[in-house]
């Protein structure tokens, strides 16, 4: 990728020639559009037990890298998807002690059933992105046609199409250690340098660390580098953006790419599969913007 500019975009402002961007280095540029594609670092969702802990005690599984810090540990997994369940193998492969806390009733695993991911039944049930359940994978993989659906009905296909799961490779690597089903956290307080859980139940566990493995909620406010003014005039549905074909926001030439993207066209934002998608639909807007407008006769 050349001309690639390693500096840190500290804020971006509106101004009468478009956007203005303050760098790092204090350097300004000025641009009639600028595409948001930060991707969803900023989005870790920690649940309220955990909101004031501090990282010695609660950490979010996206702020690891190498997980045998934790060799001899004690350690209470949260959450029932993959980055959850893989985390929990990789900390009892570590020689940590394992406990993982799945809210859901059923943890659930992705896997392809033989008779429905062969020739001829695959092509008619699965889009080739394999987002989504068979017969939904085909809207999904079509954004444009998932957001014309009712609003109602893009909500329940979409959450549908992304519930928390491990696949299943990974099953085998997680029978070694105990799972809770049907369980949650309902406070979690500091406790002789250790960590004290309350469970719904009423039990307790002391634990030496919680790793949550709980995902990413999508709230464009914690992009630290939009201007107040800037973000006051979005139009937003929690924390997601409404975009226009062009992905554009209700602020003319900014745009937001990749999972901010989801309310407006689906759960195929999330992933690498809608990136063709999506820089076409952009590319193709900024070409149509640019154009000179013809005189009116």
């Amino acid at each position: 990728m050349p001309d690639v500019d390693k500096r840190q975009v500290r804020l971006v402002e509106k101004n009468a020639r478009g956007f203005q961007l303050t760098l790092n280095d204090g350097a300004t540029l000025d641009a009639r559009h600028v595409i948001i594609a930060c991707g969803i670092g900023s989005f870790a969702w920690r649940p309220a037990p955990f909101h004031d802990l501090p990282g010695s005690l609660a950490s979010h599984s996206s702020e690891h890298r190498d997980l045998s810090l934790f060799k001899g540990k004690q350690v209470m997994v949260v959450g029932a998807g993959q980055s959850a369940l893989e985390s929990a193998a990789l900390l009892h492969e570590a020689g940590a002690t394992i406990e993982v806390m799945v809210r859901a009733p059923v943890l659930r695993w992705l896997h392809q059933r033989p008779l429905l991911h062969k020739w001829p039944m695959q092509p008619l049930l699965y889009a080739p992105p394999d987002v989504g359940p068979a017969l939904v994978s085909h809207v999904v993989a079509r954004p444009n046609w998932f957001r014309r659906l009712p609003r109602g009905l893009q909500d329940v296909l979409g959450s549908r199409s992304i519930r928390a799961a491990g696949s299943a490779w990974l099953k085998p690597r997680v029978y070694e250690f105990q799972i809770q089903i049907g369980r949650f956290v309902v406070s979690a307080v500091p406790h002789e340098k250790r960590l004290k859980l309350r469970i719904d139940d009423g039990s307790e566990r002391i634990v030496d660390h919680a790793l949550l493995g709980t995902g990413y909620r999508v709230d464009i406010s914690r992009y630290g580098f939009l201007s107040r003014e800037l973000l006051a005039s979005i139009q937003q549905t929690d924390g997601y953006p409404q975009l226009s074909s062009g992905f554009e926001s209700s602020i003319c030439g900014l745009h937001f790419v990749g999972a901010p993207a989801a309310w407006s066209f689906g759960p195929l934002m999330r992933f690498v599969a809608g990136a063709e998608f999506t820089a076409r639909a952009v590319f193709e807007h900024i070409v149509v913007a640019s154009q000179p407008k013809a005189p009116r006769n």
